[in-house]
């Protein structure tokens, strides 16, 4: 399989991982100015589901709806191709700090895994570092990794803050998630405003109630600009 970059190039899949800004993804896909390759397998299962609900596949407006879809979800999936390990360990430096260290309102979307419809929303990523640090741009990267998968709000939580325990070894890693979910919304309850909010402590975030009274705090208060 192939994929090609915004100058028309075509590159095969055999190129075992494109480093994209940081981002590294194994196999074909656009993130950044990448395109992603229609996968013919989703192809002709969008095509039967067009004919299961009584559509015709070939009339004018639907004729490129297979393809576009099996790219959309290649794009929606892309955390399944990012290589965690190359993502992070060319940014964590050591530095003489061990204040808290938070990154607010990191927009996030991804797939329930129960209907494969989105769920979007916030995340607060912060950790007490033990004279390691890393990147900033590499938090929402983290984040980017996890929800680009079919998933479920707890388990993606849950992920991000264990990503970051093992790789840091921080004193304390919290992060908190909130997310309005598809399902809930378009379907089932209809509930337009239900909001889910998840979180996962980890060290001091768990142990410290001061220092988890701080993060919310920062969490609550209002953000520069708003």
């Amino acid at each position: 399989m192939a994929y090609t970059n915004g100058n028309g190039q075509s590159h095969d899949d055999e190129m075992d991982l494109l480093d994209l800004d940081g981002l590294v993804l194994r196999g074909r896909g656009k993130l950044e100015g990448l395109e992603f390759s229609s996968d013919p397998k989703i192809e002709h299962a969008v095509v039967a589901i067009l004919e299961s609900i009584g559509e015709e596949p070939a009339r004018e407006g639907l004729l490129k709806t297979p393809s576009r879809v099996a790219k959309m979800y290649a794009e929606l999936t892309a955390g399944y191709r990012i290589d965690p390990e190359a993502l992070i360990n060319d940014a964590i430096f050591n530095v003489e700090y061990q204040e808290m260290v938070l990154v607010k309102d990191i927009d996030f979307s991804s797939l329930c895994e129960h209907h494969m419809l989105p769920f979007l929303g916030k995340v607060h990523v912060a950790y007490i570092p033990n004279n390691r640090v890393v990147g900033l741009s590499k938090l929402p990267r983290i984040v980017d990794m996890f929800a680009r998968r079919l998933q479920v709000q707890e388990r993606m939580t849950v992920q991000i803050a264990d990503f970051i325990d093992e790789h840091l070894h921080p004193l304390g890693v919290a992060v908190v998630a909130e997310g309005v979910h598809m399902c809930g919304v378009m379907r089932g309850v209809k509930k337009a405003n239900a909001k889910m909010v998840t979180s996962a402590m980890r060290g001091v975030f768990r142990d410290d109630p001061k220092t988890r009274a701080e993060l919310m705090g920062h969490i609550n208060r209002p953000s520069y600009g708003d």
